[in-house]
């Protein structure tokens, strides 16, 4: 539901800097100064390495470098050059299934739920986050499938372009409709091979329950209006 509280607690509790290493071995190496204000995405990270860290999550806690190129062969199929990405395991896979649970929450009842409608039709497992900053002048959509992770940014490099509104600016409007179009067409295309399975879930998290509904009504009072002093990781 993009409620920057919980944002801004978690920036409060660890520091802007911690923030920074974890993104970092998430394969962002855009400079990001440890400023508080990273915590609601002013930082400027490319759209290629925004799609490679979010792949993290899809890949069960292993960040793959992406490449554009695998290899060269000569025109007699002989391989001149092979190049494999960089990988390294960033966190546990039972953090990496806790992020895909929630991130699906903002598709199926938050931000990104236009994709569930009957424009996309696309109602098989998607995690994914919208994005709006820099006063509407930037709009993001992560979206996430088991097989295939892409991203997608609209908005304008001197920000003094912008929309007027978020209503029209924020990332929803702006680049989800682009990553909506383009999964239909990955999923019409069978060639692809790309499943519409649901992302794997470690045996430990079976005994784990993520569904928030059930949980006691009175642990959402700390996002309202009256309580933004409040520490939602102190319930």
């Amino acid at each position: 539901m993009s409620i920057n509280y919980v944002t801004a607690a978690l920036m409060k509790r660890y520091g802007p800097q911690a923030v920074v290493d974890l993104v970092k071995r998430m394969g962002v190496t855009t400079k990001i100064d440890p400023v508080p204000s990273i915590c609601l995405g002013t930082a400027d990270i490319s759209v290629l390495e925004m799609v490679g860290a979010n792949s993290t999550f899809a890949n069960r806690g292993r960040w793959m470098e992406p490449i554009f190129v695998t290899r060269i062969e000569d025109r007699n199929g002989k391989v001149l050059e092979e190049f494999v990405p960089k990988s390294e395991e960033v966190f546990s896979e039972e953090k990496a299934y806790v992020m895909t649970q929630l991130m699906q929450g903002v598709v199926q009842m938050g931000t990104g739920s236009r994709l569930r409608g009957p424009k996309y039709k696309l109602t098989n497992p998607i995690a994914g986050k919208t994005g709006t900053t820099q006063n509407n002048a930037d709009g993001w959509f992560m979206g996430l499938t088991p097989d295939l992770v892409g991203g997608c940014w609209v908005g304008g490099e001197d920000r003094s372009v912008h929309f007027n509104s978020t209503v029209e600016g924020q990332g929803a409007s702006m680049a989800l409709p682009i990553w909506g179009k383009f999964f239909q067409k990955v999923y019409a295309d069978k060639t692809l091979k790309i499943s519409k399975g649901d992302f794997y879930r470690p045996p430990i998290m079976n005994e784990v329950e993520l569904d928030c509904s059930k949980y006691d009504d009175e642990t959402q009072n700390v996002f309202d209006e009256g309580d933004i002093n409040k520490d939602p990781f102190d319930l």
